[in-house]
């Protein structure tokens, strides 16, 4: 531990009227390299710095950042005086009791000790790949790393420091037949291991032909089909339609969410069992505290269909008088911490794979995404890719879906669970201007009846 930061940062916590205050410091590393068809469009390597306090007083919260540590006693005391500003009822904060630890992470290989060189080195094999399926008319290939350093100390006596890393790649390729156009894409990621992202070149080779194949897919006819969702699209799915609902601050300020979101209300069959939780190791949502400086936990939202838990901050575990989670998340000093997911999974079932598309008559095999988007209860998501299921056997490749429905009566459908969970690690997430923040999400292969699906 760094002493000089440490005595620093005690100092300036230290005889301030207020009921609590904490501060956090950041170093950060990252690099990131970006191209556009064949040609290298970006390239760069930063280091940046900054902190923030956030103190409690007279029932409001005070936030300042801050780039630089001089005067740190002063910017805390202008957080408590914008604290008492602001005023309010008073504010509860779960208990948690005060650590002091430094958790740093293990990786095979760190990607801020590879050169730029290296990983240019990569991408532009990777872009080469892509480019062998002819009918190609552009393609994007984006990397990205960070190493993350970040300093959090309370007034309750915490003292953390955490460092962690964070890796995350996206290949895309688009191709075009006159006035037809079709992409095809794979992000992937990993809690900071370079190796996780290297030896992709099948994976890439296979972006560029699949964009290429769907010019030449059928269209599918719009309506209800039973679909099976493989992991990825899955695991998007169940992290947009389902975590965003789970966090508590959605549901304390919107009294049709405390309807919808009541605890022991069952949501689906007892295949279903979905978990968030930055406690689940080396994922890029994995981290020991968070940025309340409470532990890490691994929660069941739905445990045998029913809803059992939610994900909480300090202050929204004590106004719904439950326990905090460890859930709340900042993405950089310029912003407070907000619940967010971190790791969030469907739990496998019994059945294997083949089992849950060998029932199926006549119906869709649906994976990869695109984006989706929910309101409430009610989303939509398109799917990369499709393909007809017939008599149980996957067949012909179709033309990207959306799918679309209420979450509540998707998830009474849901029928059937696979025992193949796997993570997907590409993307991030975004709320509250705070994006993209590193997260996980995944699921085995799940079936659905009755999905409305949109087509041609």
């Amino acid at each position: 531990m760094n002493h000089h930061l440490h005595d620093l940062v005690a100092d300036a916590l230290m005889g301030h009227d207020a009921q609590y205050i904490e501060l956090r410091v950041d170093q950060n590393q990252s690099s990131h390299l970006r191209y556009r068809g064949r040609e290298l469009e970006e390239v760069n390597r930063t280091t940046t710095g900054g902190g923030c306090v956030r103190a409690l007083a007279g029932g409001g919260w005070g936030f300042v950042s801050f780039n630089s540590l001089e005067g740190l006693r002063d910017k805390v005391s202008s957080a408590v005086t914008n604290a008492r500003l602001v005023g309010g009822e008073p504010v509860t904060l779960a208990p948690v009791d005060p650590v002091v630890d430094c958790v740093t992470p293990t990786v095979k290989k760190d990607p801020s000790q590879i050169s730029l060189q290296d990983k240019k080195a990569l991408l532009d094999q990777y872009v080469e790949e892509i480019w062998r399926a002819p009918g190609i008319s552009t393609s994007t290939v984006g990397y990205g790393d960070a190493k993350r350093r970040r300093v959090f100390a309370t007034s309750e006596g915490t003292y953390l420091d955490q460092t962690v890393l964070d890796v995350v790649m996206r290949l895309n390729a688009v191709a075009r037949d006159g006035a037809e156009v079709q992409q095809s894409g794979v992000s992937l990621g990993a809690a900071g291991d370079f190796s996780e992202v290297e030896g992709l070149h099948e994976e890439a080779a296979q972006v560029g032909r699949r964009a290429v194949e769907l010019l030449k897919a059928p269209q599918v006819k719009g309506g209800e089909y039973t679909v099976v969702l493989e992991p990825v699209l899955a695991g998007v799915f169940i992290h947009e339609a389902f975590g965003h609902l789970s966090e508590a601050d959605h549901v304390y300020e919107d009294d049709r969410m405390k309807e919808l979101m009541v605890l022991g209300k069952r949501f689906g069959g007892q295949h279903l069992n979905v978990v968030d939780g930055a406690a689940v190791p080396n994922l890029r949502g994995s981290y020991g505290y968070d940025d309340e400086g409470v532990p890490a936990t691994r929660s069941y939202l739905l445990q045998e269909g029913v809803l059992v838990g939610r994900l909480h901050s300090r202050e929204t575990a004590a106004k719904m008088g439950e326990a905090p989670t460890g859930n709340a998340r900042a993405i950089g000093p310029q912003f407070p911490p907000i619940v967010r997911m971190t790791n969030t999974f469907i739990e496998g079932g019994s059945a294997s794979p083949e089992e849950i598309i060998g029932d199926v008559k006549d119906g869709l095999y649906v994976g990869n995404w695109y984006g989706g988007m929910t309101s409430m209860e009610q989303f939509t998501f398109s799917a990369g890719e499709a393909w007809k299921i017939r008599n149980g056997k996957v067949e012909e490749l179709c033309r990207p879906v959306l799918l679309t429905g209420n979450l509540f009566t998707t998830l009474e459908s849901l029928d059937a669970v696979a025992n193949d969970l796997s993570m997907n690690q590409g993307g991030g997430c975004g709320k509250g201007g705070q994006s993209p923040l590193p997260v996980s999400n995944g699921s085995p292969h799940i079936r659905i009846q009755r999905c409305l699906i949109g087509g041609s």
